[in-house]
């Protein structure tokens, strides 16, 4: 694009905007080379703008921040300044920044203007550190090219003087920041600009390394930036709007105009990005601090030693391994070449003291250490426990590893969970940083098991299966044991790790979906697990892995229903026969109930909260909701509609008459459904029982049109969804129940899910005996144990044909 395009006759807005439209629409190659050429045309505009104002002498156009680094995406904002020297008259310079401020704003692009002379620059920056990081980058545009090399030299001296000050306040900016917006290389819908690890963090470092105090690591950072900054392009190209969220509906078209295989492979090199910057930036507000701390003893040194030069002391941490100056470092002894362990002895050290590992010594045992034979040795096996044992301080310590390839080199599995995404929004980090949660969650419940060394290993691995296609548990099974054998364990203990990862999920999948009473659920688990030990392990490591997920994924029902679970197969492990099925006695408050509703022949209600017995002052874990009323067709879906309507969320529901003849002495009497509901408020208090029960007896009846109410709230406050959510599945559960057919729905969540699965039930005329509700994010999965009118499991065929009824009306 020549300056021919923008100046003379086509140097107004129409001739700007038109060069401007061929040059995104394809006639320069995306990436660098179209910023560039996008900032060159919008110099030359201005330029031409500047000059057809017949500008007074002592005044000059200067790009500055984004537009003075060339960096233009398509609907970035132009910041720019005019500059003079104080000698022209004010209203002519108002007039010269009319002219080009005008044409600008009828193009409807935004920008950051403003008007000084040299010194209100200067103090305008010393009072505003983002005016002094912008005035960094300035660029002539137009006019007096000296005028604007006096002021970067004097902005970069001044700069460079005060950073001593101004850098803990550019870190302080960088920290807060992070804080509002998250970490880039997290997020499902980041802000490639203001978000931990993204372009803002990326200029902050430009910045210290303008103030010669210290340096970022350079190696990737120019593609990091390069990668966000292409993403930005395509961002704004697909949107046509001015913005850095990248939201899930856009990352599709974003990742097509990328030439990028889909949304995950684009989030996973966004990640890859930010996570290069993160830790450029961590390794470099080290060494600003370091230095900054230098420099405040530094005089008293020189007084006390006149003149002599002081060494940090070095302090031995471990075999090989120093600390110095606050890091771990390598000793001056200390032979990556002939000493596979060490960046395992190293790492562990670091973590076990709390304190980084340096990157020179990290990048030293990338470039020189030998591989570890295989299987490892003991030491090398035992350094990786003590590694991921130091709880929360293992995770810098182990970014620092990946970052220069050394995790990957370890484990080779590794790359294929690295930065990949986790599309369920209940999970806060990527695969490979949520295994490293896992083991920090898992640190702190060591002591309940007596093999810590495979539960943190097993933490380490549960999810490793999440980079190949398939059920991950069934594909990390094999690569737990291979891992397992190349680590050094034996074949005893490579099993037991194998079948922790391929079994996960049972714990909190059987607790939070099956009837607990049936023994028939009790024993299924069992016979999996084996041994009282690796149900020890289990448990530990069900807890680690959804404390790491996120606060939804763990919860004291979750945990109590789990420990009661455990408890049970415990009892069968140690040779304890699980009781043999038996009708269920009526608690004195259920038989209360149920001579109440008898008597009245309507709905009775109890509400009472919950909480675990094996704390002091618990935690309510839910409330029971008891109802009473006499059997008659369509009270599951009546419930369920009226509890989804008041905000209640179901976790679990008990269905069971109650023979009249126990509930009363009135032979005769009809028979009484008994309804024990465990549900939470979705926020805010829960309602009034008399309310609940004035609903309950409209729905019964008829007046309550319960789907109108529920799809009219949709429509009202419908809820954002990024994509369209798959269609629902309903399965019978193989051998899930002696007492009862057990059909599983996977859906989308949603109000009322519950009363819609009811319906569809009794439409196929089968009998709900209980229900159990999981929920984790926008996925529910309900379970839920029919029988027939007799009380008897559902035969095969029957089965299956209720399953596909129920999953076409869910449909």
């Amino acid at each position: 694009m020549t300056s021919t395009d923008v100046t003379g006759e086509n140097s107004g807005p129409s001739g700007y905007a038109a060069a401007r439209l061929r040059l995104l629409t394809g006639e320069a190659p995306p990436g660098p080379p179209r910023r560039t050429a996008l900032a060159r045309l919008t110099d030359d505009w201005l330029a031409a703008l500047h000059t057809a104002a017949a500008p007074p002498r002592g005044t000059a156009l200067v790009a500055v921040g984004g537009y003075g680094r060339g960096e233009l995406s398509p609907r970035s904002d132009l910041d720019v300044l005019l500059l003079h020297d104080g000698t022209a008259d004010p209203a002519t310079v108002a007039a010269l920044a009319d002219r080009v401020w005008y044409p600008v704003w009828d193009l409807g692009i935004a920008l950051d203007h403003s008007v000084r002379t040299p010194a209100e620059a200067r103090k305008t920056a010393a009072d505003d550190l983002k005016v002094q990081l912008g005035l960094l980058d300035a660029r002539h545009i137009a006019g007096d090219a000296g005028l604007v090399a006096a002021l970067r030299t004097t902005v970069l001296a001044d700069w460079r003087n005060q950073a001593p000050r101004r850098l803990p306040e550019l870190g302080e900016l960088c920290r807060d920041r992070a804080e509002r917006q998250g970490e880039l290389q997290y997020l499902l819908e980041p802000d490639l600009k203001e978000a931990r690890g993204g372009l803002r963090d990326a200029t902050a470092l430009r910045a210290v390394a303008a103030s010669w105090l210290a340096d970022a690591p350079r190696e990737g950072l120019a593609e990091a930036r390069r990668t966000l900054l292409d993403t930005r392009d395509a961002l704004h190209l697909v949107t046509g709007r001015t913005t850095d969220r990248l939201a899930l509906q856009e990352q599709d078209q974003v990742a097509d105009a990328l030439g990028v295989l889909d949304a995950d492979a684009l989030l996973r090199q966004v990640y890859e990005a930010a996570r290069t910057i993160s830790y450029a930036g961590d390794v470099t507000w080290r060494e600003v601090n370091r230095v900054l701390r230098a420099r405040s003893v530094r005089p008293r040194l020189r007084a006390m030693l006149a003149g002599g030069k002081a060494q940090p002391p070095r302090t031995p941490l471990a075999e090989g391994v120093v600390e110095m100056d606050g890091e771990a470092v390598l000793a001056r002894t200390a032979r990556p070449e002939r000493d596979p362990v060490l960046p395992l002895r190293a790492a562990a050290a670091a973590a076990q003291n709390g304190i980084p590992l340096s990157l020179h010594a990290v990048r030293r045992l990338a470039a020189t250490g030998r591989p570890l034979p295989e299987p490892w040795p003991a030491d090398a096996r035992e350094q990786l426990v003590t590694l991921l044992g130091a709880g929360e301080a293992t995770v810098p310590v182990w970014e620092a590893l990946e970052a220069e390839g050394l995790i990957t080199r370890l484990v080779p599995d590794w790359e294929r969970v690295r930065c990949r995404p986790q599309r369920n929004p209940v999970h806060t980090w990527t695969v490979d940083r949520h295994l490293v949660e896992t083991a920090v969650r898992a640190s702190a419940l060591t002591r309940r098991v007596g093999r810590p060394d495979l539960l943190l290993v097993a933490a380490l691995l549960h999810d490793i299966g999440k980079g190949w296609p398939g059920d991950h548990s069934v594909a990390g099974e094999t690569i737990a044991r291979d891992v397992a054998a190349r680590i050094g364990f034996d074949p005893a203990d490579a099993g037991v790790l194998a079948t922790l990862v391929r079994h996960h999920l049972l714990l909190v999948d059987t607790a939070t979906r099956r009837d607990l009473d049936d023994p028939a659920t009790v024993e299924s688990v069992a016979a999996v697990i084996g041994s009282p030990s690796t149900l020890e392990l289990l448990h530990a490591l069900t807890e680690a892995d959804a404390l790491a997920t996120g606060p939804a994924a763990w919860s004291s029902w979750r945990a109590s229903l789990v420990a009661d679970l455990v408890k049970r197969v415990a009892g069968v492990l140690a040779g304890d026969a699980p009781p043999a099925p038996e009708p269920v006695a009526p608690t004195a408050e259920e038989e209360r109930l149920a001579v109440e509703a008898l008597r009245t022949g309507e709905p009775v209600l109890s509400l009472r909260a919950e909480h675990p017995s094996d704390q002091p002052e618990p935690e309510p874990v839910g409330v029971e909701l008891l109802i009473a009323l006499p059997d008659r067709p369509g009270v599951l879906p009546a419930v369920a509609g009226v509890l989804a309507l008041h905000r209640l969320t179901v976790r679990s529901a008990d269905l069971r008459a109650v023979d009249p003849l126990e509930a009363t002495e009135a032979p005769g009497a009809a028979a009484v459904l008994v309804l024990n509901w465990r549900v939470a408020a979705e926020y805010g208090s829960l309602p009034q029982a008399a309310r609940l029960r004035a609903d309950l007896l409209r729905a019964l009846d008829g007046s309550l049109d319960i789907r109108a109410r529920l799809a009219e709230r949709e429509a009202a406050y419908p809820r954002r969804r990024g994509g369209t959510a798959p269609p629902p599945r309903v399965t019978v559960a193989p051998a899930g129940s002696a007492l009862a057919t057990v059909i599983e729905v996977r859906a989308h969540d949603a109000p009322g899910l519950l009363h819609r699965i009811g319906h569809a039930l009794e439409g196929a005329g089968v009998r709900v005996r209980s229900a159990h509700v999981s929920t984790l994010g926008a996925n529910a999965v309900d379970t839920v144990y029919v029988t027939g009118a007799d009380g008897s499991p559902l035969p095969d065929a029957r089965a299956v044909d209720v399953a596909r009824q129920l999953e076409r009306a869910l449909a």
